[in-house]
């Protein structure tokens, strides 16, 4: 590589910084990665990657390449156009719904523009791979992906047009799988430490693409989309949809038989609570909604909210909306705020609950009447669950499920997820090799994905300051950051020594624009991030530069053989 292409001069490059954040930005990522000039919405969830852009996001793919390859992974590059059919043989064309972004060619075939490639990848080994002795295979691509979100928003954080880097491991056995889960998983952590993050591996749920095991690997950040949960006692964490409650039956008998209460006026917890003067976790609330049409009650303690986003990954991929009051005017037996599972549920409606509505648990409910509510309403004696569910809100304090401590609550951004995906896809395409004693042998499959151009905003969200972005080394678009504070002489000097470093080896931003003034310069360098910023000043004629860390803010002035030594040593 030439020294010049070390060295990237800001008066010969395509750079528009702005004073003000965009109108429609809410979060720091999107604000700063626009006013530095990395990025350009294009339109609604799609971003023009401009020059210092697009090197963060090489040098993030570049990261994650050297750990992919380190494990033995082979990369490919697969289509973004893709057959319909694929995703129809899997069902993932009525799991993603809309999310998929849908088109025909001019002879009508359907085609979708892939948000992740698990069916051409199974298509492609069951081409290339006829033995065991092909296996294991570890195949990896770093690709622009399509999801048709409805409100994209956090700039690049929640795009309809994304980078991302999906691998795909292949096996003969379970056996085989975990080893190749447990390579990705090392990786993972090795990208996300070379990256600079601050993250947390918590247990997931798998969602529409199907199998076991699944963990995400979440950047705790305020602009964070993920809630997850963490233990300060044992450690453990999990995804809040991941998180298990466990409730220990009892007795259904030795109750009092159920007392019907006259209750004018409390349609709501609240009320209900406060009339009969008992805390609202004493009683049951009952939510009526629709799945694929078909009216379904849920049934949680008086004291939480039901996770509408819970309880649809849950029954996915039926359609899941809440009742109305149009239905209720169709269902005359519903009494609306008096509704009770007490001979109502698995006849009037399906009933699925929260697992602390456990048999031998007493509740105060509605007695399906108007003004009027039911006490000693006992699980497993006056009503069944058809099935449990993990669909309550997520509080703090509420006990983790492995030591039973209060866990709590944070927000993060999930920049990696991994998945044991089994036999799923292989089934659908029906990917076989021939084993060892000469019979087909039903191949099992992994899945590991990383947000390349999410990874970048995400570490914008964790790494920022008040004066602009603050890049880790491993990613930042140079290494050093040359300011020529002044005329002529202070110009000739940042060359010089910009030219000097590209020479060592060192990634060089020089500011040698002749139209802006010092004060921009030193604004732009903040606002850019690059690591070190290199000052040649009022001091430049006698051999003394200014060397700045950008995130600690410490500055020292130091003679130039100096300063060119301890950047070629950093480099």
């Amino acid at each position: 590589m030439s020294q010049h292409s070390h060295v990237q001069r800001m008066s010969r490059m395509m750079l528009k910084t702005l004073r003000d954040d965009p109108a429609d930005a809410e979060t720091a990522s999107h604000k700063l990665l626009v006013r530095a000039g990395y990025v350009r919405r294009s339109s609604a969830g799609v971003w023009t990657w401009l020059p210092l852009g697009k090197r963060v996001l090489e040098n993030v793919a570049r990261v994650v390449r050297e750990e992919m390859d380190a494990i033995g992974g082979q990369e490919v590059l697969l289509p973004a156009l893709l057959p319909r059919e694929l995703y129809e043989t899997t069902g993932r064309a009525e799991e993603y719904g809309d999310l998929l972004f849908s088109l025909k060619d001019r002879k009508g075939v359907d085609y979708v523009l892939g948000p992740t490639h698990e069916e051409l990848f199974a298509q492609v080994v069951k081409d290339q791979c006829s033995s065991y002795k092909d296996m294991p295979v570890i195949l990896y691509q770093i690709q622009i992906k399509y999801r048709d979100e409805a409100r994209p928003r956090s700039g690049v954080l929640r795009g309809r047009e994304f980078h991302m880097k999906d691998s795909y491991s292949f096996d003969t056995s379970d056996e085989g799988l975990a080893a190749a889960y447990g390579l990705h998983r090392e990786a993972y952590q090795r990208i996300f430490e070379r990256l600079g993050f601050d993250f947390r591996i918590v247990s997931a749920v798998s969602g529409a693409m199907g199998g076991s095991a699944s963990e995400e690997f979440l950047a705790p950040a305020a602009a964070g989309e993920d809630t997850y949960v963490q233990c300060p006692s044992c450690g453990f964490a999990a995804n809040t949809e991941a998180l298990t409650t466990t409730v220990a039956p009892s007795p259904v008998e030795g109750h009092p038989p159920v007392e019907e209460l006259d209750t004018p006026d409390t349609p709501t917890i609240e009320t209900l609570a406060a009339h009969l003067g008992i805390p609202a976790s004493a009683t049951l609330k009952n939510l009526l909604v629709k799945v694929d049409g078909e009216i379904t009650a849920v049934g949680v303690p008086g004291d939480r909210e039901v996770d509408l986003g819970k309880l649809a990954e849950h029954l996915a991929p039926a359609e899941v909306e809440v009742v109305t009051a149009e239905d209720f005017a169709g269902r005359p037996d519903l009494v609306r705020g008096y509704v009770g599972p007490q001979g109502m549920a698995g006849k009037a409606f399906r009933y699925l609950a929260d697992p602390r509505i456990a048999p031998g648990t007493s509740w105060v409910t509605g007695a399906n009447k108007p003004d009027s509510h039911a006490r000693h309403v006992v699980c497993g004696r006056d009503f069944e669950v058809d099935q449990y569910l993990d669909v309550v809100v997520v509080e703090p304090g509420d006990p983790c499920p492995r030591c039973g401590a209060g866990i709590e609550l944070d927000r993060a951004i999930e920049i990696g997820h991994i998945f044991q995906l089994g036999r799923k896809y292989a089934d659908a395409f029906e990917l076989d090799v021939l084993g060892q004693n000469g019979k087909p042998v039903r191949v099992t499959m992994g899945s590991y994905g990383i947000g390349v151009s999410r990874a970048v905003a995400a570490l914008a969200e964790q790494t920022h300051d008040e004066l602009g972005l603050c890049w880790p080394r491993e990613v930042a678009p140079a290494d050093v950051h040359i300011v020529a504070a002044g005329k002529a002489k202070q110009t000739e000097l940042a060359l010089e020594l910009a030219e000097k470093l590209g020479a060592a080896g060192v990634r060089v931003l020089v500011d040698d624009r002749a139209s802006v003034s010092p004060g921009v310069k030193f604004t732009d360098a903040e606002l850019i991030g690059v690591p070190q910023i290199l000052v040649a000043g009022r001091r430049a004629g006698d051999g003394v530069v200014e060397l700045k860390d950008r995130r600690t803010g410490e500055r020292e002035e130091l003679p130039v053989d100096e300063a060119l030594a301890r950047l070629t040593a950093a480099g």
